[in-house]
C-alpha cells in the first residue's frame, strides 16, 4: 500500500506553493544580467566556490550559517515550507540518497534531491523524480536568489545560492518529501538551517582533515553537527570512536539517535540469482518497519548499510503514514539509477567509472569490483585533487589495478599533475605507471592496452568521471 499523509498537509504545501509563486511574479525586477540558462551559470561560477579552491586558500571563518539564514529570510524561509531528510557523512550519501528517492517515487510521492558535486550538468543537482529542474527553471531561480544575495548577503557562496535555489524550487513545486545531501561537513553546511523530519548519518571516515579535523572524532563531531532537538537521527554502523561522538552530541542536542545493527535489528548476506547476478539482500527490523530479504540495486557490500539506512528513514517523514508495503519497496529499490556510482558506462572495452575520492570509497570500490565483475585485468584511470589523502588512495588503488594511468580532470585548480602522481605511486609501491596529459588521452592509452575480457575503471574524483562521462557522450553521438 503506498503511503498517504494526511489532506491537509498536502493541500496546505499547495496551497504555500500557489501563494510563493504569486510572490515570485510581483517581485520587483530581479538580477538583470540573468536571463538565460547560461548567464544563470555564469552568474554562479562567479561567486566564490570552495568546490574548486586550493584548501590553502580556503579560510574556515568563511563557513557561517548567519549569511545562509539572511538570504534564506529575503526569500520568505522557503526551507521551512519543505518536508525534508537531511543525510550527512563521509561514504555512502549519494547512494542512499538515490535509493529513498526511488524508493518514494514508486509509493507515488513526489520526491525531490538536492546533491553535490554535479557530473555532467549543474543541473543535476537539483530534481524532482530524478528529472533534473528544467533550463528555464534554474535560470529564474537563479535570477531570484541572486537579487536577494545582493541584498542581504553579497558575499553568498555558489553553494549557498544553489542550496537556496533548492529549497526555494520544492517549496515551489509542494514537493511531498526533498533529500537534501550536505555538500561539507554538516555543522557549518549551508543545508543546515533545515528543521527535518529525520536526519541520517551514512559512513564516517577521513576526509577533508584541513577543515573538519585530523581525527574520526573531530569529523563526526562535525557530521553530527546536523543534529537537532526532537528530530529523530539513525545512522549507519560506526568506528567506536565515531559512535560515542555521535551518541553524545545526540544526547547534547535531544535527538533520539538510533544505529542500524543495534537499535534497529539488521542483517545482509551476499546471493547470486540468474536474474539479478551477485548482489546483496537485507533483512531490518524495528519497531515499525519489517523488511525481509529484499535485493540491494546496488552493486558492493557496502551498500547493504546505505540500503537499510534508507528504508529505516522510509516511516519518519509521511506525517501519519506508518507503512510501505513490501512488494512497493521491492520494485521502487529495483528502479534505483546512480550515475557515476560503479557505473558501466561503455561495453568494448568495457569502462565503468567510480567517484571514488576517500581512501574509505576506495576500498569499497576495489571490493565491490571484485564482488560483482569478472575480467582478466583491470586498468585504472586515477586522478585527484591535491587536498586528498593521496597516498592511502594509492595504496587502495594498487589492490585491484594490473595497470595505472594517472591523470587529471581539466579546469580545476586543486588537480594533482599526472607527473606527481606517478612519482608517488612508484615511491610508494615500486611499481611501473605512466602520465596521461588529458582524460581522452588516457582513455585512448587505455583502450589500446586492454582486451576483450578486460575491464577500464575511471575513478579518483567526480570531476574525472565527469569529464570522462562528457567525453564518451560526444564519443557515442559521433559514432550514430
Amino acid at each position: 500500500m503506498a503511503p498517504t499523509t494526511s489532506k491537509t498537509t498536502r493541500s496546505g504545501s499547495k496551497a504555500k506553493a500557489s501563494s510563493r509563486k504569486a510572490k515570485a511574479r510581483t517581485a520587483s525586477p530581479t538580477a538583470p544580467t540573468i536571463k538565460t540558462f547560461p548567464s544563470a551559470v555564469k552568474s554562479l561560477l562567479d561567486r566564490p566556490n570552495f568546490e574548486r579552491l586550493r584548501p590553502g586558500r580556503i579560510d574556515r571563518a568563511s563557513f557561517k550559517l548567519a549569511r545562509m539564514e539572511a538570504l534564506l529570510k529575503a526569500l520568505d524561509d522557503p526551507h521551512r515550507d519543505i518536508n525534508a531528510v537531511h543525510v550527512a557523512g563521509t561514504v555512502g550519501k549519494g547512494s542512499t540518497v538515490a535509493m529513498m528517492q526511488s524508493v518514494l517515487e514508486g509509493c507515488g510521492w513526489t520526491t525531490g534531491t538536492y546533491t553535490s558535486p554535479h557530473l555532467m550538468d549543474i543541473r543535476e543537482r537539483i530534481a524532482i523524480n530524478g528529472t533534473n529542474v528544467s533550463q528555464a527553471s534554474f535560470a529564474k531561480l537563479a535570477k531570484e536568489v541572486s537579487k536577494a544575495a545582493d541584498d542581504v548577503a553579497p558575499d553568498a557562496t555558489f553553494f549557498e545560492i544553489i542550496t537556496a535555489m533548492s529549497f526555494l524550487h520544492f517549496a515551489e513545486t509542494a514537493t511531498d518529501v526533498a533529500i537534501i545531501e550536505t555538500g561539507l561537513g554538516g555543522r557549518f553546511d549551508a543545508t543546515n538551517v533545515l528543521t527535518p523530519a529525520v536526519s541520517l548519518i551514512t559512513r564516517i571516515d577521513y576526509d577533508h582533515q584541513y577543515l573538519l579535523g585530523e581525527t574520526l572524532a573531530e569529523i563526526a563531531r562535525e557530521k553530527a553537527g546536523i543534529f537537532k532537538p526532537g528530530v529523530p537521527a539513525l545512522s549507519v554502523k560506526q568506528d567506536p570512536e565515531v559512535e560515542a561522538v555521535l551518541r553524545e552530541v545526540a544526547e547534547e542536542v535531544g535527538a533520539e539517535l538510533r544505529f542500524i545493527g543495534k537499535e534497529i535489528e539488521f542483517s545482509s548476506r551476499f546471493c547470486v540469482t540468474d536474474e539479478s547476478g551477485a548482489h546483496m539482500r537485507v533483512c531490518l527490523l524495528g519497531e515499525r518497519i519489517h523488511y525481509m530479504h529484499l535485493p540491494v540495486p546496488l552493486p558492493g557490500s557496502h551498500q547493504a548499510d546505505n540500503c537499510a539506512l534508507a528504508l529505516a528513514a522510509l516511516d519518519m517523514v509521511g506525517g501519519k503514514a506508518d507503512e510501505f508495503e513490501e512488494s512497493v519497496i521491492f520494485r521502487g529499490l529495483a528502479r534505483t539509477k546512480n550515475p557515476g556510482r560503479m557505473d558501466l558506462v561503455w561495453n568494448r572495452p568495457r569502462i565503468l567509472v567510480d567517484g571514488a575520492h576517500n581512501p574509505a570509497s576506495m576500498q569499497a570500490l576495489m571490493r565491490g569490483i571484485g564482488s560483482h565483475l569478472s575480467f582478466d585485468s583491470m586498468i585504472c584511470i586515477f586522478g585527484c585533487n591535491e587536498d586528498k589523502d593521496v597516498d592511502a588512495n594509492l595504496e587502495k588503488l594498487a589492490i585491484g589495478g594490473d595497470k595505472i594511468i594517472f591523470t587529471k580532470a581539466a579546469g580545476q585548480p586543486r588537480a594533482m599533475e599526472p607527473e606527481d602522481l606517478v612519482k608517488r605511486f612508484e615511491e610508494l609501491r615500486n611499481r611501473t605507471c605512466q602520465a596521461a596529459p588529458s582524460v581522452e588521452a588516457a582513455i585512448q592509452i587505455a583502450a589500446q592496452a586492454s582486451g576483450r575480457e578486460d575491464l577500464i575503471c575511471v575513478t579518483g574524483s567526480f570531476y574525472l568521471v565527469g569529464e570522462t562521462m562528457s567525453y564518451l557522450e560526444k564519443l557515442r553521438a559521433k559514432m550514430a
